[in-house]
């Protein structure tokens, strides 16, 4: 479903930090051009390799930004929520998207068409500046993961994702499926549930029904080499 409402659209541009500095010209020009579209969970929003699908802004939910090998193996690159955006890269440069995108949980995103998007960052310094900074961002969060991919071990990765997610919703973050961890530190569902099992022997974590609670934060950062 898709629809226009530029109050909503204003609001939503408003509540994202590198576009709070917009000058008023720049963020009514965004907020007149986006368009409402709504995902239930697990609905694909586009797809790596597909013509550029726009810059996207999340007003609720959940999205997961992943890539896919060719032997159906998923990496997701990161998790984002209300008040983020998706997908400039390929917006500034007119190429693919260069990573899928899907509802983590049922999203409300605001779309601004490429075309349309290109137009605004020429035409707007402000919004050109306040991508390039969330770039610069995501640049050194992309940097990061490749550091955890080829310098830690999978209990270390799996430790610093619990940790991180902890940051987020207390000392028990909502339990995810194995399945969901392994993508997201870069492994595989049975590597995962041996290394939680030998965490739990290790008095640092126990699992309460949907969630893990982290019992040994300090031996948990310790495992986590940081």
């Amino acid at each position: 479903m898709s629809a226009k409402s530029p109050d909503r659209a204003r609001e939503v541009v408003l509540s994202v930090p590198y576009f709070a500095h917009l000058d008023t010209s720049a963020m009514e020009a965004v907020a007149s051009s986006a368009i409402r579209r709504d995902y239930a969970k697990g609905a694909v929003v586009f797809l790596e390799g597909d013509p550029c699908a726009g810059l996207h802004v999340i007003e609720k939910g959940r999205v997961k930004l992943y890539k896919v090998s060719v032997e159906g193996r998923e990496q997701v690159v990161k998790l984002l929520g209300p008040g983020e955006f998706f997908n400039e890269v390929a917006v500034l440069d007119g190429g693919p998207n260069p990573i899928s995108a899907m509802a983590a949980l049922d999203a409300t995103l605001w779309v601004v068409g490429c075309a349309a998007m290109r137009h605004l960052v020429s035409s707007h310094p402000s919004l050109a500046t306040a991508i390039i900074e969330n770039l610069a961002a995501s640049s050194r969060e992309l940097l990061s993961l490749v550091e955890d991919l080829s310098l830690r071990t999978v209990s270390a990765r799996l430790a610093k994702s619990l940790l991180a997610r902890a940051e987020t919703a207390g000392e028990a973050p909502p339990r995810t499926s194995q399945q969901e961890m392994a993508a997201q530190v870069g492994t595989v569902r049975e590597m995962v549930g041996r290394v939680l099992r030998t965490f739990e022997d290790e008095g640092l974590i126990r699992f309460d029904r949907h969630r893990i609670l982290i019992l040994d934060r300090e031996g948990l950062e310790k495992e986590a080499m940081i």
